[in-house]
């Protein structure tokens, strides 16, 4: 059997914007736009906002790259047929995933959001921390980078998390997001260091 060879890899280009998140770019050309807003009146949980920026290895801002995000609702399900856990239906007025990207000007990416639940592992073991998965595409990146964010107020739940006992102690925190707040709204500021010093953990999925 003949095989054939792989396409070459490179990079995102410069219209990932128009054909991902085309409002980002000026063009209203979908009538529901898949965006950073994940939550409506009905959504069960805390609500949240996510934010930070991405650096390069030399440690400037990357302003147009774009973000996913994938994540459980507020008792750990995920809005996929595949989860069963608990035997329990998942929210249905939260789908789990968003996409945004970096404002051009600030570097900024930022989803709104709720906290979401423990996640019991496969086979129903090793329950695994609240956390959220991203998803980054951006110039200068061959595939897409996998990362997860957990939460810097669910200290019992990340020691014990089967993900984060795998990685070096030294660069967990690369990984784990501070709460704060503004203006009374909850805040977990989350920069991704691409390169160099400090560099986020990604993992491979």
């Amino acid at each position: 059997m003949d095989y054939l060879p792989e396409t070459p890899s490179q990079t995102a280009g410069p219209y990932v914007h128009i054909g991902l998140i085309p409002r980002q770019a000026g063009f209203e050309i979908f009538a529901n736009n898949l965006g950073e807003r994940m939550v409506s009146d009905a959504t069960r949980g805390e609500r949240i906002r996510i934010e930070g920026r991405i650096f390069d290895g030399a440690g400037s801002i990357v302003r147009d790259a774009l973000m996913e995000i994938w994540q459980a609702d507020a008792h750990g399900r995920h809005n996929h047929p595949a989860d069963t856990q608990d035997g329990t239906a998942p929210d249905a007025a939260f789908h789990g995933w968003g996409r945004t990207g970096t404002d051009f000007a600030t570097g900024i990416w930022a989803f709104d959001t709720i906290k979401p639940g423990a996640v019991t592992g496969r086979s129903g073991h090793a329950r695994m921390a609240p956390h959220v998965s991203l998803w980054i595409v951006a110039r200068g990146i061959n595939l897409g980078l996998s990362t997860r964010m957990y939460f810097g107020d669910e200290e019992a739940a990340n020691a014990a998390d089967p993900v984060l006992k795998l990685i070096d102690p030294a660069r967990r925190n690369t990984l784990i997001a501070p709460r704060g707040l503004r203006e009374g709204a909850v805040v977990y500021g989350f920069d991704i260091r691409l390169q160099g010093e400090g560099e986020t953990v990604f993992l491979d999925i």
